[in-house]
C-alpha cells in the first residue's frame, strides 16, 4: 500500500546533521552508540507512528513519506525551510539580568541553561552578564539540513 495523506504510518528513523552527528532516533542500539540513551535515560526508543497530513512531524518528512510503501527504506535530506526554519536573530531576546533573576526565584541564569518563557517557548541562555542575559528561542535544529534514514514498518 502506497502512503498517501490521511494514512497512519509506523516507521523507524535515525536523524543526522551534516557532520553525521545523530540528533534523534527510534532505534535503541543507535541511541546507545550515539550517546543519546545516556543523555535521556527515561526515554523509550520505539517506532514512531504518525498520521500523514496532520502536521505531527516536520514538513519535509511528511512530504517524503508520501509515495513510500511498507517495508521500504529511504534517506530523506530536508533543508531548513522544510524542517525547523532558518536561525533568526529576531528570536534571540535580551532581558535585564536582575529582572530575569527575580522571575527565576533568585537564581542567576547560566550560559547553556534552558528556560521556559511564560508563553511556553523554550530558549537557551547564550549570554549571561551582569546587566543583560540573552536567550535564544530558535528551535535547537534551526538552520540545519537534516538527513533521516527511514524504514516504513506499517501503513494503515
Amino acid at each position: 500500500m502506497t502512503i498517501a495523506t490521511g494514512d497512519s504510518v509506523t516507521l523507524e528513523y535515525t536523524g543526522r546533521l551534516d557532520d553525521e552527528t545523530v540528533f534523534d532516533t527510534s532505534r535503541e542500539a543507535v541511541a546507545e552508540e550515539a550517546g543519546l540513551a545516556e543523555a535521556q535515560p527515561d526515554r523509550e526508543y520505539t517506532p514512531l507512528t504518525v498520521d500523514v497530513g496532520a502536521e505531527q512531524v516536520i514538513e519535509g518528512m511528511e512530504e517524503g513519506l508520501v509515495g513510500l510503501e511498507a517495508g521500504e527504506t529511504t534517506t530523506l535530506t530536508i533543508p531548513p525551510e522544510k524542517a525547523y526554519g532558518e536561525h533568526s536573530e529576531e528570536r534571540v531576546q535580551e532581558f535585564e539580568t536582575e529582572e530575569l533573576r527575580e522571575m527565576l526565584g533568585g537564581q542567576t541564569p547560566e550560559e547553556g541553561a534552558y528556560l521556559e518563557a511564560q508563553n511556553g517557548q523554550h530558549g537557551e541562555v547564550v549570554h549571561s552578564g551582569e546587566a543583560v542575559v540573552r536567550v535564544d528561542f530558535n528551535p535547537r535544529l534551526a538552520g540545519e539540513t537534516l538527513t533521516f534514514e527511514i524504514e516504513i514498518v506499517e501503513v494503515n
